[in-house]
């Protein structure tokens, strides 16, 4: 069982034992945070829904966010993440809310974040953020180290 698999099945495991639910909101992962966890037997239990945020429309419409309304907010943010978990945690009236924004590569973003650079929020009764530089600028490696580090700290707060 890849490591990927493993957390996800841990994550599965919590939730469903607490009887909590999440929702995932996740950009430069590209649905990898919501296929494992959803590749967990039992995963109706605890997943509710999830979208790939990779637009500014897709923000808008999924999760109902005007980034108007927070000026000098950006995209690939602890702040933004943090945004993005609360309003899929709000939207989809989950326990959890998981968020993940970054670049995955090969090359960075418009707002000068290199390839590996990601930000992953928890909104819950536990709120936590952070960021990762991998250093890398392999896409597939990114979205996967990416995937790890949000279900890791989804962890951590489920584990609080």
């Amino acid at each position: 069982m890849s490591e990927i698999s493993e957390l996800a099945t841990e994550v599965g495991t919590l939730l469903k034992e607490r009887g909590e639910t999440v929702a995932v909101s996740e950009s430069s992962s590209g649905g990898l945070v919501s296929a494992v966890l959803l590749a967990v037997p039992g995963a109706s239990a605890y997943f509710m829904g999830g979208a790939v945020i990779y637009t500014g429309t897709a923000r808008e419409e999924f999760l109902g966010i005007d980034l108007d309304a927070y000026p000098g907010m950006r995209s690939a943010s602890e702040s933004y993440a943090a945004l993005c978990a609360r309003a899929v945690r709000e939207r989809l009236n989950t326990t959890w809310g998981l968020s993940e924004t970054g670049a995955a590569g090969p090359s960075g973003n418009r707002y000068g974040d290199e390839a590996g650079h990601t930000c992953v929020a928890i909104s819950g009764p536990v709120e936590l953020v952070a960021t990762l530089e991998t250093g890398i600028s392999n896409r597939t490696e990114n979205m996967d180290r990416f995937t790890i580090r949000a279900l890791e700290l989804l962890k951590e707060a489920l584990s609080t």
